[in-house]
């Protein structure tokens, strides 16, 4: 399939959302439960998706659409991983810190993405294959900056609500070993978009644990195509790590936390 025309498509349909979630930005909007309250969605999100499907839907018909809000439909080789709103918590209370990720995977293989931040108008593109690569509004991005952590920004969500319940005094351990190590730490609340800043080398290193397809499928290509280092499967649930080309990871204090699938 055309990537390029994929990668047309996929920014089409983030771009689709930008208006409507800017409107809604600062409207402090009603906030719903999924899993438990740690796990918030508004109206905003089954919106956007909905415009979303709509766009996919209408350039590329019963392609397999796996969505955060509206489950799986579809089926076929070409598959798009849709996250409305990655970051809704920050979303909801004000914070300018999420994003809309759409990525297309064609027999498994990721080949176009796009993380677009609608607050900045920052657009991350990326696209595999002949003339592949990875941009940020139209401009070519390389995944370079500090090369061990104690020069290293870490973007990560661990421990996670569900590490604490499950690993207990342990995560809070590794996660104090992470703040000590690295020159700094910030749990931001958005994986696509960290994953999209290391990518541009404006951050270093993120790790996320238990993450979603959609979460970072887009940002994993990003990160490759820029020529950063991406760590687990993004087609499926489970952990993963990315870092700027360069980065000791050997010598790193998440050397030994390692890459689980769920």
């Amino acid at each position: 399939m055309d990537e390029i025309a994929l990668l047309e498509t996929a920014v089409e349909a983030a771009r689709a959302v930008g208006p409507q979630l800017r409107e809604a930005f600062r409207s402090r909007p009603e906030v719903a439960e999924k899993r438990d309250f740690h796990d918030p969605v508004t109206e905003h999100d089954k919106a956007s998706e909905e415009t979303i499907r709509g766009v996919l839907e209408r350039r590329w018909p019963g392609s397999l659409i796996v969505g955060e809000e509206g489950g799986t439909t579809g089926s076929g080789d070409l598959a798009w991983y849709v996250d409305p709103i990655d970051g809704t918590a920050n979303f909801a209370a004000g914070l300018p810190y999420f994003c809309v990720s759409i990525a297309a995977a064609v027999g498994g293989e990721l080949v176009a993405g796009v993380v677009y931040d609608p607050v900045r108008e920052d657009e991350f593109t990326a696209r595999g294959g002949s003339g592949g690569g990875a941009w940020c509004n139209g401009t070519p991005i390389r995944s370079t900056g500090a090369t061990r952590d104690r020069e290293a920004m870490l973007l990560t969500s661990f421990p996670t609500s569900r590490d604490l319940r499950e690993d207990g005094e342990r995560a809070l351990r590794r996660y104090g070993r992470l703040v000590q190590e690295f020159s700094s730490v910030r749990r931001s609340g958005s994986a696509a978009l960290n994953l999209a800043h290391v990518a541009a080398g404006w951050s270093d290193v993120v790790y996320g644990t238990r993450s979603n397809s959609w979460d970072k499928a887009a940002g994993a290509l990003l990160v490759r195509q820029a020529g950063g280092v991406y760590l687990g499967d993004p087609l499926v649930l489970g952990d993963y790590l990315a870092h700027v080309d360069g980065f000791d990871l050997a010598s790193s204090a998440l050397a030994g936390l390692g890459i689980r699938r769920r």
